[in-house]
């Protein structure tokens, strides 16, 4: 009897250790982030300065962010989407006042004497620094003149890579959208993953139908108004098919909601929010797959921890050695990997 158990122990020992070394693709889970709306919120929070006193919670909190959500969520890979040049242009034709009337950010915790000027200059200085970080790490950085990056995640989403396993990092509720069975959104604030059965329990909406609560609640953070007097729960309660049924499309949900005097604000709303099927030229989709396809970095350790001195932030990364290992290193493997086959 205890050869036996010893035997089916070794078994099973074995077979652990066959799972544990099985390679994993590289796009069999692809965390995609949404540059722009991370590096802007961790700038604007995070207090963290260099041994010069100057502000650098960009650079670290980004960086921090992007490390936690890896460790949480285990992709396989890492692709960070940032607007491109003249990225809200096909939006602006359609509404000349998209992202109208926003005010320069002030950071709560900026010391005295600091002013907008000086602000926006070591934002900056800031963004331009994290792009040469992002160089020596794991990820692939994709940007494509006029397009947005909320554009580009969508192509990626569901043309690129539509037989992988997706999840969006943003605080952007436009992406909840784009949940189903395969996609999903991580909240870097909340620490929350936003999965099919997650965001229809907390909203009370189909996944498939988010899209047209958003167009009725508008977007203030984009200066797109909705239809006034109409919030989550009178939408839930005044059409309740959202909840259960789903909506094919804009010309099927105004028939079913009788919403005729909103018709043309719906419409553009709808132009505006969607990202089922996103306007993007042949040119700009090409570019996309390309970078998708050849655009990852890898792992030089050596220059991070160059960096890291450069810019005397070495003391706001607790043991970077460690937090490379933990947070870099499995991503550089599977990349390695993929080349070698």
């Amino acid at each position: 009897m205890a050869t036996l158990l010893s035997k089916r122990y070794s078994e099973i020992l074995k077979q652990i250790g066959n799972e544990a070394n099985k390679e994993r693709d590289v796009n069999d889970h692809v965390l995609v982030i949404d540059g722009l709306n991370n590096f802007i919120r961790t700038w604007a929070v995070s207090p963290a300065t260099n041994a010069n006193g100057q502000h650098i919670g960009g650079i670290v909190g980004f960086l921090q962010t992007i490390a936690l959500a890896i460790r949480t969520l285990s992709p396989t890979r890492v692709i960070i989407a940032f607007d491109g040049k003249g990225g809200s242009a096909r939006r602006k034709k359609i509404y000349p006042d998209y992202k109208a009337g926003r005010k320069p950010l002030k950071r709560p915790n900026r010391i005295e004497g600091v002013n907008d000027v000086n602000e926006a200059e070591n934002m900056r200085m800031q963004f331009s620094r994290l792009i040469e970080y992002l160089d020596v790490l794991p990820v692939t950085f994709i940007t494509v003149e006029n397009i947005e990056a909320d554009d580009t995640i969508a192509y990626i989403a569901n043309q690129v890579l539509k037989t992988s396993k997706i999840t969006v990092m943003s605080t952007d509720k436009d992406f909840y959208q784009m949940v189903n069975d395969r996609v999903a959104v991580w909240s870097p604030t909340k620490k929350v993953l936003y999965d099919r059965k997650r965001l229809e329990d907390e909203f009370e909406i189909l996944a498939e139908n988010f899209v047209f609560y958003r167009i009725i609640d508008g977007d203030k953070s984009d200066n797109i108004p909705g239809v006034r007097g109409l919030g989550l729960k009178t939408i839930r309660k005044k059409f309740p098919l959202l909840t259960d049924t789903e909506i094919v499309n804009i010309d099927e949900f105004l028939n079913v909601t009788k919403l005729d005097e909103h018709k043309d604000l719906l419409e553009r709303n709808y132009d505006l929010m969607q990202l089922k099927d996103v306007d993007i030229a042949g040119n700009a989709k090409l570019q996309i797959i390309d970078q998708v396809n050849n655009g990852s970095g890898r792992l030089v350790k050596y220059k991070i921890h160059k960096m890291f001195l450069e810019d005397t932030i070495d003391h706001a990364i607790r043991n970077p050695d460690v937090w490379l290992q933990d947070s870099f290193n499995k991503l550089e493997l599977i990349l390695q990997n993929a080349t070698n086959k």
